[in-house]
């Protein structure tokens, strides 16, 4: 696989705020907690040690709870908090050597940030704060007016645009202002709880047309959340935090299956797991195949032998040919034909790499279990109903 470049790196960052720092760096290098910390010195630890690579279009989910250090450490990252230690890297660049209209630059040009608030102007209309950024650079109306209504359009808002944002919807709003935020067309977007001031069903629209916007822009887009849900849904990379450090940091995935500790655990087992495991996480191998090219009674026979009433069909490459059921294969050894002519080869398939959550419907009508079937077209390995229903608990 291609390793992708690490647009941000975050290298030993801490962030400590009160009088003592010194000896609150000592207590907390000796192994103290944040807490003992604060009530000995009276400094809060926000952030403690954190080292971090976020690759290049990727979206970097960053998940704890309040209190965790989670928005502290994004503001790092566009140099609105500065760390007490370490380095934020952008790009290889410690961002502690730009200078102010360097710094100025990359804000404006780099990098780009999304609040859960919107920040929106109400005296303007949408393509007013769409194009605002674009303003301030002293691109030309006509240009920063086409370039905004590009955005508009991909954010689902055409016809909008002279609307007052004070009319508009909170999903809507939250779209206005993420179109504001792509039309400086930055590197990296960071997005603090954008979405969690929205009813559960435009949370659930927002996070797919984020996923479909970053798709198409391949966009590095980091992402703050408390939900563990909305971290797997859109996380290609999760880092959970606690107490200013960074727990785990790994895919959606294997942070399921392998948490580093009980706290991770415990985050994990609110998630709906079907929106975490893939098919490949829960498909078990074929008791027994049946090449296409073998006779009836010897696909009786394994049938018999492993109790069986279907059996999938390959070819010498373990390509899926189809399924043979025993209903079948009797009429075949009746009539005398060969397997080819009465497998069935109409279906179900699936890959390996989808996840659970949307084969449900599939796996709730088929008659058989589902193959799962690799790019190549061999089969990889077989999905029962009781293997997606264990899969949920």
């Amino acid at each position: 696989m291609e390793s992708k470049k690490n647009m941000i790196e975050v290298q030993n960052i801490s962030k400590l705020y009160g009088l003592n720092k010194s000896e609150a760096a000592k207590m907390m290098r000796e192994g103290s907690e944040k807490e003992a910390v604060q009530k000995k010195t009276g400094v809060s630890v926000a952030l403690w040690d954190v080292n971090m690579k976020i690759p290049q279009g990727q979206i970097f989910v960053i998940i704890g709870l309040s209190g965790s250090g989670k928005s502290t450490l994004v503001r790092c990252f566009n140099r609105l908090n500065k760390p007490t230690s370490g380095k934020v890297l952008f790009e290889g660049k410690d961002l502690a050597t730009l200078s102010k209209k360097e710094l100025l630059e990359f804000r404006r040009n780099k990098i780009a940030m999304v609040f859960q608030s919107f920040g929106l102007m109400s005296h303007r209309d949408v393509l007013g704060n769409v194009a605002y950024g674009l303003e301030i650079k002293g691109i030309s109306k006509e240009e920063r007016e086409k370039k905004a209504m590009e955005v508009i359009s991909m954010v689902g808002l055409n016809g909008w645009e002279h609307q007052s944002c004070d009319s508009l919807s909170g999903g809507m709003r939250q779209r206005v202002g993420i179109a504001r935020a792509l039309t400086n067309d930055p590197d990296v977007l960071l997005m603090d709880e954008p979405f969690s001031a929205l009813d559960p069903l435009v949370r659930q629209d927002m996070q797919f047309e984020l996923l479909q916007i970053q798709r198409k822009l391949r966009k590095t887009v980091v992402f703050i959340t408390h939900d563990i849900d909305e971290a797997f849904n859109l996380g290609d990379v999760v880092a959970i935090m606690k107490d200013g450090k960074v727990i785990q940091t790994d895919t959606p995935e294997q942070m399921s299956e392998h948490p580093a500790n009980e706290y991770v655990e415990a985050f994990i087992n609110n998630a709906d797991k079907s929106r975490v495991l893939s098919v490949y996480n829960i498909m078990i191998t074929p008791k027994t195949l049946v090449r296409v090219g073998d006779g009836v009674e010897q696909a009786l026979r394994v049938m018999n032998k492993n109790e069986l009433s279907t059996v999938y069909v390959v070819d010498d490459n373990l390509h899926l040919v189809g399924i043979l059921t025993i209903a079948d294969a009797v009429h075949a050894r009746q009539n005398h034909l060969p397997i080819s002519d009465v497998v069935q080869k109409d279906i179900p398939v699936v890959d390996p790499d989808t996840l659970v959550a949307d084969i449900m419907a599939l796996a709730a009508e088929a008659p058989y279990p589902i193959a799962a079937v690799g790019k190549d077209g061999q089969l990889k390995g077989i999905v029962t109903k009781a293997k997606v229903l264990s899969s949920l608990v």
